[in-house]
């Protein structure tokens, strides 16, 4: 069974209260479950973790390499902004990692400092774009030889 680590990076865990114009009405409960039912029907295990600290999200990334974590995703949100010690984490993690924006962040002239390290983005189908991405994590998983998985930049992953 894969295991997926959702990382929900700046501001998400108050979905549905801000900006509902901007980012819809549902709220980071009712995500969390639409995604670990998601989980559910495809097989494979879920861990959602939210934080406003990047610092934190380094942590529980590097945490996750040394519990076997198979693949990240991860809506780094508010930390494009300035996420360049994130980046460098998911660098040099060595996991498949899929991003994921609700928003059309290209539209909205969001330079995603992340994304340049993804394996892929999916971006702009709302609470949609988590599902296409976990999707596309469990593509990946799948698709890659076991013991090599393609990570960024054409890196090796697991020896």
């Amino acid at each position: 069974m894969w295991r997926i680590l959702l990382i929900q990076g700046a501001n998400m865990i108050h979905l549905g209260n801000r900006e509902p114009e901007i980012y819809g009405k549902t709220t980071a409960s009712e995500l969390d479950v639409m995604l670990h039912e998601h989980a559910r029907r495809k097989g494979y295990e879920l861990e959602i973790f939210y934080t406003n600290v990047e610092g934190e999200a380094i942590n529980r990334i590097y945490h996750a390499v040394e519990e076997g974590v198979d693949g990240l995703v991860m809506n780094p949100a508010g930390f494009n902004y300035a996420g360049y010690a994130l980046r460098d984490c998911v660098k040099g993690a060595v996991l498949p990692y899929v991003e994921v924006h609700m928003t059309n962040v290209e539209a909205r002239g969001i330079k995603c400092l992340i994304a340049p390290v993804a394996d892929g983005v999916i971006f702009g189908l709302g609470v949609h774009s988590y599902v296409l991405g976990l999707d596309a994590m469990l593509y990946l998983l799948s698709n890659s030889p076991a013991g090599a998985l393609r990570t960024h930049g054409g890196r090796s992953g697991r020896e």
